[in-house]
C-alpha cells in the first residue's frame, strides 16, 4: 500500500495504476461520540482495499453530505454537487499520470449521490474504471458474527459506541443517550432535520452499564474487522475485470 506519506519516486517506481478515494464526514454522533466517526471508518475502508490492491491511498475527505445532521453545531455538510466536482477534479488529475483504477470507499451512510456519481464518471471517462464496494448482506452477517444480530438503530446507537470505542476510546464518554425511535418517522428520515425526529440527534439507543468498556470495544473490533473483509472479497479480481470488459 502506498500514501500521501511516500515520495512521487516510490509512488512511480512501485508500477501501480490503482488510486483508492475515500469520503467520511464530520456530524454529530449525540451527545457523548466524537464527529469524524465516519471518517475513521472510510479511512478503515481505504486503508484494507489499499493493502489488498495494493493501490495508492488518498487522504480521506473529511465531509460529506450531512443535511440531516445540519441543525447540531459543528456538523459541516458540503452539497453533492461540490463534492463530486471535486472528487471528478481528483480522479481526472490522477488520471493523467497513468492511474487507471479507481475505488472509492464512503463511510457515511447518508452519500446517495455515491452510485449516481460511480456510473457518471464510467460513462464519461472511457479510459478509466470507477468501482464502490456494496454492502449486500455484509452489513447483517457483520453484526451476527459480533453479537450484534437484529440490532435495529440507523446512527449514534449502540454500534456507534462500539466503534468509538474500538476506534478512539479517549474520545468517547460512555453514558446513556438516544432513545427508540417510532418506526413511522422512519419515511421522513430523508426529508428534514434530525433534531426534529429524534431526542439527542441519535436514531438507536445506547445503555450506559450494559456491557464493559472492554466488551464495546471488542464488538466494534470484530464488527467492522468482518464487515470490511466482506466487501473486500474478490475485491482484485473485480476491479480487474471490470477494467478489461470495459476497455475491450
Amino acid at each position: 500500500m502506498l500514501n500521501y506519506k511516500n515520495s512521487t519516486k516510490e509512488i512511480l517506481e512501485s508500477g501501480t495504476d490503482i488510486a483508492i478515494l475515500s469520503v467520511g464526514a464530520t456530524e454529530q454522533f449525540g451527545p457523548y461520540l466524537p464527529m469524524h466517526l465516519d471518517t475513521l471508518i472510510a479511512q478503515m475502508y481505504a486503508e484494507s482495499f489499499g493493502e489488498t490492491l495494493n493501490g495508492y491511498v488518498l487522504p480521506t475527505i473529511p465531509f460529506n453530505t450531512s443535511e440531516e445532521h445540519a441543525n447540531y453545531k459543528g456538523t459541516i455538510t458540503v452539497s453533492p454537487n461540490i463534492l463530486t466536482a471535486m472528487l471528478e477534479e481528483i480522479i481526472v488529475n490522477l488520471n493523467r499520470q497513468g492511474f487507471t483504477k479507481f475505488v472509492l470507499c464512503n463511510g457515511h451512510g447518508g452519500a446517495y449521490w455515491e452510485t449516481s456519481f460511480v456510473k457518471q464518471i464510467n460513462y464519461k471517462y472511457p479510459d478509466l474504471i470507477l468501482i464502490t464496494t456494496f454492502r449486500h448482506l455484509a452489513w447483517e452477517e457483520a453484526l451476527k458474527e459480533a453479537g450484534l444480530e437484529g440490532l435495529n438503530e440507523l446512527h449514534a446507537g449502540l454500534l456507534s459506541v462500539c466503534t468509538g470505542m474500538w476506534l478512539c476510546p479517549e474520545l468517547v464518554k460512555l453514558e446513556s443517550m438516544g432513545s427508540n425511535i417510532p418506526s413511522e418517522n422512519n419515511k421522513f428520515a430523508d426529508y428534514m432535520f434530525w433534531d426534529k425526529l429524534t431526542k439527542d440527534g441519535c436514531w438507536g439507543k445506547f445503555e450506559k452499564n450494559e456491557y464493559t468498556p472492554e466488551q464495546l470495544a471488542k464488538m466494534g473490533e470484530i464488527f467492522w474487522t468482518a464487515f470490511i473483509s466482506k466487501r473486500g472479497e474478490n475485491l482484485k479480481v473485480i476491479l480487474e475485470e471490470a477494467y478489461r470488459i470495459k476497455m475491450s
